[in-house]
């Protein structure tokens, strides 16, 4: 299999569909073909060469659809950046990976100065935002006008379509290695479900396309012959009214964001009739938001997608009829047709059902592996299995319930205790927009759990309600001994919650038990 073979398809097909709408910009399957056989070409020329890795820095939009196809057009590697790491940790990516080529736009092209300092290798910039051309770049629209369409190479297989750099969140961020077998792999078993999008329909890019959850999504889209309507960023409003203007059927969000959508005001009086399809992941949704955004979105149906970057990265979905199952309402779903997923305990083996260990997936979606660092990859996948390092169970039906990352499991006298578990306790009091749960240092306990929590606009909570709450709920040892209130939680670029942020200031100066 390879990634551009959706290109050749659609453009045999259906040369004249609508392939991309960013603002003004509509481009047909032809236009976008050409384009990106153009930009392969205008790479060529620049000295690209299979395996030569290609970094894009910058926000979503249609020239970064035709960069994410054009790379691999040429047999080169993609190297998405992340946007919202600092210049040091953009500068270790670029690095690392040996990167030459880095397509910029003008968000961000005034770090590249800085970047071409540090990063040896670097060598050529393009600028593929909007107004003028930097003296130190090419110009994106320039090079296409000026080169000459070239060959796909039709690269494929086990052969290395991307490193997505993981987010960093201890050490140096590692640059997973992604094959089109793996991609193509995730896609084709996630489509298979008739779950995750509308043949021919109208997806939104609005969750960052650096990331591996919307490049899944977008390759999704590929094959079932989407268009892709994309918009810069996410905003709640651009979200709404980039749904109700195209008729979006389809879309991929994070609980956070789609409570942002639930907020808006302005959501009801615009019609957003046109959803079929919600997936979300990063972490389960609450009763309370699923219920809102059903109301938000009456016509659509919502599948949790849970897996991970390594992993391609879907895993388990999680179907729109297990949504009104109130057993299922913490799990992840059950294996896609792809995948083969144990619990197993820290000798790797098998647990028997409801008991918590490790979950472990298998199948063509697993990595190649981390970029030169083979100790690691040894560590992760050991014979054929990669180990998320999540803790989870199965149930007798085969669906999956993620307890917490085993690393945040705090110990505190000596029992264990997931802070999923504490979370959804607090998550379910009213005046509770969200929150965190982390181990802290404690002289009596070795852990205490500790609660960081936001509350509503406009509503009151105190740590003593809080903690009364959670006793109705859970065990008095899991309840928050100690509990603080932010404006804010620190979050990553995929929606998720950066726990090591909440923990640095109490754990800096201490030696962690054990």
């Amino acid at each position: 299999m390879y990634l551009t073979q959706s290109l050749h398809r659609a453009l045999q097909q259906e040369p004249d569909r609508i392939a991309t709408i960013f603002g003004d910009r509509v481009r047909t399957v032809a236009e976008s073909v050409d384009r990106i056989a153009r930009l392969g070409g205008a790479l060529r020329s620049l000295g690209v060469q299979a395996g030569d890795r290609v970094a894009f820095l910058g926000l979503n939009s249609d020239r970064y659809h035709e960069y994410l196809f054009a790379v691999p057009w040429i047999g080169g590697v993609v190297n998405p950046v992340n946007i919202r790491w600092s210049p040091a940790e953009i500068a270790y990516s670029l690095t690392d990976s040996g990167t030459r080529v880095l397509l910029v736009d003008e968000a961000f092209a005034k770090i590249v100065p800085a970047l071409r300092d540090q990063v040896e290798h670097l060598q050529i910039a393009i600028f593929a935002g909007e107004g003028e051309v930097p003296d130190t770049a090419f110009g994106y629209e320039d090079l296409i006008a000026g080169s000459e369409a070239v060959e796909d190479t039709r690269t494929g297989g086990d052969a290395l379509l991307g490193l997505f750099y993981t987010g960093g969140t201890t050490g140096h961020p590692k640059g997973v290695m992604v094959s089109h077998d793996n991609l193509v792999t995730s896609g084709l078993g996630s489509l298979a479900t008739g779950q995750v999008v509308t043949h021919g329909g109208r997806i939104l890019h609005a969750a960052p396309m650096f990331h591996m959850a919307d490049i899944a999504m977008w390759t999704i889209g590929n094959l079932a012959g989407s268009t892709h309507v994309i918009i810069p960023t996410f905003t709640s409003a651009a979200t709404l009214n980039a749904i109700s203007e195209h008729h979006i059927t389809d879309a991929l969000l994070v609980p956070t964001m789609i409570q942002m959508l639930v907020d808006d005001p302005s959501g009801a009086d615009i019609d957003l009739t046109s959803v079929e399809h919600f997936v979300y992941g990063a972490s389960p949704i609450s009763e309370a938001l699923l219920d809102g955004a059903r109301a938000l979105f009456p016509t659509a149906r919502f599948t949790q997608a849970y897996g991970m970057t390594e992993l391609s990265p879907i895993t388990t979905l999680l179907a729109p009829s297990d949504h009104d199952d109130p057993a299922l309402t913490r799990a992840t779903g059950r294996a896609v047709a792809h995948a083969e997923v144990r619990i197993v305990d820290p000798e790797g083996n098998e647990v028997p059902r409801g008991t918590i260990g490790e979950v472990v997936a298998r199948g063509d979606h697993v990595m190649r592996g981390y970029w030169n660092k083979p100790e690691a990859t040894a560590d992760a996948v050991r014979d054929g299995w990669m180990h998320t390092g999540d803790g989870g169970y199965m149930d007798d039906r085969g669906y999956v319930f993620v307890v917490d990352r085993l690393k945040d499991m705090i110990i505190t006298g000596g029992e264990n205790v997931y802070s999923v578990e504490v979370e959804n306790a607090l998550a379910e009091h009213p005046a509770v927009a969200g929150c965190a749960v982390i181990g802290v240092p404690d002289t009596r306990w070795g852990e205490r759990v500790h609660a960081v929590v936001v509350v509503h606009p406009g509503e009151k909570a105190s740590p003593d309600g809080l903690r009364e709450h959670c006793r109705e709920r859970i065990a008095s040892y899991k309840v928050p001994r100690s509990i603080e209130f932010v404006d804010a939680l620190p979050m990553s670029g995929a929606g998720k919650i950066l726990k090591r942020e909440l923990r640095t200031p109490h754990w800096e100066n201490t030696r962690v038990p054990g």
